[in-house]
């Protein structure tokens, strides 16, 4: 087993670009601010003169590691890849600030937070910590940090019992729908469920991409293949996975072999297995086979498409589908991204970044005058939530509502 080969492959891709700056005019961060000289300079550009093991450009890690340059270069070369692998060996040269650490980890933090959920939300609310914590850990006052719920997912899947069907789906939850939202997962259950599908839900732990955007990339890729370990068995026996996290989902198609550069059989069938639910829905609605007793939703919805579903490469599937909705009027925004990439816009050196970086989107919001803002990512939600005041939901529960479920 070696992580080498994806590397190469990531790297040697660096050799087709042409200089366009396509990369830099799509990068949103490099338009939001002077610190970050765009995904071209510290990409393709730099890492022709970095020797193995070398990074020291701390402008890196102002890239927010959106991925748009990588969808928007004509050549293919993979620079938001690139930059993510420099950036980790660049952090590797340094002292890795304990913030990062704990951001990294949001498994951690909600087993030790549920039991005394209460509690944590009070503190992560409380605006004299919110300040001490800007002080000393460098997380903004004001960032967006989720709501734990005082339950699990995992604990309701347990004890659920489904009725009988013939197909059968693996559900992959991540951490969000596990410890901040497991509504959100109870009501996928349940679209899964209204569709002739029992749903499957192994025990999991986080895919690891909290660690590899904070360039901890050793202990991701050991959380990468203790996840792929517990999957892998269900994608053998020709299950199919589906996430409602669109990142994480991400993560288990193509980016644990990318960045991480892991290689090997359990991550590969579990790739190929792994849809993300609007794409595993659209798909079923396309062979005839998804239910369409929808009720009718008389409101008006805006829908964001986030960087990492555009990087599935699969459209907007969330589109299609609720354009299957009676009465239901849905406002597609055209707009890159919302600034807060995971991690990204919660550090105090970069919430004004973020906050820039997605000011059209929430200026677009908030002017539709729309009854709620769709979008896949839970942590573009909770920025579009806390930037615009609007309630941003999964389009899953829009689904599950005109479902009359």
């Amino acid at each position: 087993m070696t992580d080498e080969p994806a590397f190469d492959f990531i790297r040697d891709s660096l050799d087709h670009c042409v200089k366009c700056t396509i990369c830099e005019t799509a990068c949103p961060v490099a338009n939001a601010t002077p610190l970050f000289p765009g995904p071209k300079y510290v990409g393709p550009q730099a890492e022709r003169f970095r020797t193995p093991g070398s990074s020291d450009d701390g402008s890196l890690d102002y890239c927010s590691g959106c991925g748009i340059c990588s969808q928007a270069c004509p050549q293919g070369v993979h620079v938001a890849e690139i930059n993510s692998r420099a950036r980790a060996t660049m952090k590797q040269q340094r002292r890795m600030p304990l913030r990062d650490h704990l951001l990294s980890r949001p498994s951690v933090e909600g087993r030790l937070a549920t039991p005394v959920a209460p509690l944590a939300n009070f503190v992560l609310s409380n605006r004299i910590f919110r300040v001490l914590a800007e002080r000393t850990l460098g997380i903004h006052r004001s960032a967006p940090l989720p709501t734990f719920a005082g339950r699990t997912f995992q604990r309701w899947a347990r004890r659920h019992r489904p009725a009988a069907a013939e197909r059968e789906v693996v559900y992959f939850h991540g951490c969000s729908a596990n410890y901040f939202q497991p509504e959100l997962a109870e009501m996928t259950v349940a679209v899964l469920e209204h569709n002739g599908f029992r749903v499957l839900v192994p025990p999991q732990d986080c895919c690891g991409l909290p660690l590899q955007s904070n360039g901890i990339f050793d202990t991701a890729r050991s959380y990468v293949r203790r996840l792929v370990g517990n999957l892998a068995p269900y994608a053998r026996a020709g299950n199919q996975i589906v996430a409602t996290s669109t990142s994480c989902g991400l993560m288990l198609k193509r980016e644990a072999r990318e960045i991480l550069g892991i290689e090997d059989d359990d991550l590969r069938v579990v790739s190929e297995q792994t849809y993300d639910i609007c794409e595993f829905l659209a798909d079923l609605d396309a062979a005839g086979q998804l239910r369409t007793d929808f009720r009718a939703v008389p409101m008006t919805v805006t829908y964001h498409a986030p960087c990492q579903q555009q990087g599935h490469g699969i459209g907007k599937p969330a589109l299609d589908l609720l354009a299957l909705i009676p009465e239901l009027k849905v406002i597609e925004l055209d707009r890159a991204c919302c600034g807060i990439a995971g991690t990204y816009g919660i550090k105090r050196e970069k919430y004004d970044i973020a906050m820039k970086v997605g000011q059209g989107l929430f200026d677009d919001i908030t002017s539709s005058a729309a009854d709620l803002s769709v979008c896949d990512s839970e942590t573009c939600r909770w920025q579009i939530t806390h930037a615009t005041g609007r309630p941003s939901v999964h389009p899953v529960e829009v689904l599950h509502r005109a479902y009359g479920l």
